[in-house]
């Protein structure tokens, strides 16, 4: 992996246990005595695990009540010796009130059948949920480990810490952020492309965290961020709070 020689771009490759042994004993030590690649490693730490954490699928919480809810209403009785007398009222009674037993038994069915379908339906939806994280957690590692990989660290104008990942050979981009607070109401944060005085828009994100950016950086000069309307725009519509020059 080229990381110009410069230890401080290799704060993302340590978060993600990707260094050799050589780059990790030499990067510890820079570690020690450096306070802005701790706190860059505590950042990509904390979204690594924000993003491992999205793959585990726990199951729906009313899943277990309703199955509660049912275990006591299902009830083992003991066996009844019941007189002829009983039998034959309870004959009657059964013949007076069949269609209304039936149709009691209808609508129970109904309902438990309209929870198994929602129960299935919202545990598929957990599952797609769970696949899309882990395929998100793929590509961001491939990109941010590919032996091309070139990082570079900047700020933003409210003190947040940055990152941006490239890989020519994919033709991808990661952007990382640290301390950025989350967007106001209404509003958005949204990445661009810098090609050569052109901006392309590259992504929305509304928090901290790690995205792979919209499009390939192609011959991109500058990455910029900037707090847009929601929903994002075409062109950026305010100064924006970082333009973070790419590797040449």
């Amino acid at each position: 992996m080229k990381h110009d020689g410069e230890p401080h771009t290799l704060a993302a490759a340590y978060a993600l246990d990707a260094l050799g042994t050589e780059e990790h004993e030499a990067f510890l030590a820079h570690l020690e005595r450096c306070a802005s690649c701790t706190a860059e490693v505590s950042g990509f730490s904390a979204t690594a695990a924000r993003l491992a954490a999205a793959v585990g699928v726990p199951a729906p919480a009313h899943m277990k009540q309703a199955v509660m809810e049912r275990v006591d209403t299902v009830r083992q009785l003991p066996p009844q010796v019941r007189s002829a007398r009983s039998v034959r009222l309870g004959t009657v009674l059964m013949r007076k009130a069949g269609p209304f037993a039936v149709a009691a038994s209808l609508v129970t069915a109904v309902a438990f059948g309209a929870i198994a379908v929602r129960q299935h339906q919202q545990a598929e939806q957990a599952r797609t949920q769970a696949q899309q994280a882990d395929r998100q957690v793929r590509v961001l590692t491939g990109v941010m480990t590919a032996p091309d990989a070139r990082t570079v660290h900047g700020r933003t104008s409210t003190g947040a810490s940055t990152s941006v990942v490239t890989s020519a050979r994919l033709g991808q981009a990661v952007f990382l952020s640290s301390g950025l607070p989350p967007a106001a109401a209404g509003q958005t944060y949204q990445l661009w492309f810098d090609d050569r005085g052109t901006m392309r828009p590259a992504g929305l994100l509304q928090q901290d965290g790690a995205l792979l950016m919209q499009g390939a950086p192609g011959r991109a000069r500058a990455v910029g961020l900037t707090l847009e309307p929601a929903g994002g725009s075409p062109r950026p519509t305010t100064r924006p709070l970082m333009l973070l020059n790419l590797p040449t």
